[in-house]
């Protein structure tokens, strides 16, 4: 992967990159502590949110909420190119303390609804906008013309949001929707792929597959990944790194320690006092 443009601050980051010749086993599951917006401008792939999957169509925007798992399909050898903006809870809340602006990423079932296509001149725009932000070199310029972006595309896509109906958020219909739907309904609770597998009457082997089809990673790793993120969450927000792990799944702290690390490549103290 090749990141042409790129711009961080404290709550927000963006992004321009492009794989010329992109392999599917390049990209994997992740989900994020922070909001994103994808903007999709060229390539032969598809997106996996929660075990739905998106058509990728140059010019549409998916958008996820934190830890929404999400994940790209490359389905040819054409070049990958896209936009992606990450931004922090508290940035939008500075200015919208009511959440209004992020309806559309909190208030729909999870892995519902994060397609969209902005039409007419709003969605030819954004990819100019986008090139816009880069073309200066001043950074304190180059802030306002990300934050400007950023609240533009959130009030478009809450426009959008708001004139949905329920048909856009149908409920989980295949196998691996209704799995997907379940085990993050009991996230916490104590787990295992074979009694997965026999609630959905599927062998191990056949509920493996069919998770992996749907989410990009096995299921124990992407309920690791999960619990980790909300326990991280959690220690931000003041709770000890002991009590964090244990109510997120976790059956000792030790354990829970080593995943951490291994994860997020620093300890749980380090972490609460960032």
């Amino acid at each position: 992967m090749d990141i042409l443009q790129e711009y961080s601050a404290d709550n927000i980051y963006v992004r321009h990159a492009v794989d010329e010749a992109p392999a599917d086993d390049d990209f994997s599951m992740h989900v994020h502590e922070q909001y994103e917006i994808y903007y999709f401008i060229s390539g032969n792939a598809e997106y996996l949110v929660e075990g739905s999957r998106y058509p990728l169509y140059s010019g549409c925007i998916l958008i996820m909420r934190p830890s929404e798992s999400h994940r790209v399909k490359i389905l040819g050898s054409s070049k990958y190119e896209r936009y992606a903006v990450n931004f922090s809870p508290q940035l939008v809340k500075n200015v919208d303390p009511l959440g209004r602006l992020l309806r559309a990423f909190n208030d729909r079932p999870l892995g519902r609804g994060n397609l969209y296509y902005p039409a007419g001149a709003a969605g030819e725009n954004i990819g100019n906008m986008f090139l816009e932000i880069f073309e200066v070199s001043d950074d304190y310029e180059k802030n306002l013309r990300i934050t400007a972006l950023l609240f533009l595309l959130l009030d478009m896509l809450n426009k959008e949001f708001l004139n949905r109906t329920d048909l856009a958020y149908p409920p989980p219909r295949s196998t691996a929707e209704k799995i997907m739907s379940y085990v993050n309904a009991h996230l916490f609770d104590k787990l295992t792929v074979p009694e997965l597998a026999k609630r959905f009457f599927l062998s191990t082997s056949q509920f493996g597959r069919i998770f992996r089809q749907a989410s990009g990673t096995s299921p124990w790793e992407y309920i690791t990944i999960k619990r980790l993120t909300a326990a991280r969450e959690k220690i931000r927000s003041g709770m000890t790194a002991q009590n964090a792990g244990m109510s997120c799944g976790f059956s000792d702290y030790s354990s829970f320690f080593r995943a951490y690390v291994k994860y997020f490549g620093s300890s749980p103290k380090e972490d609460k006092e960032r």
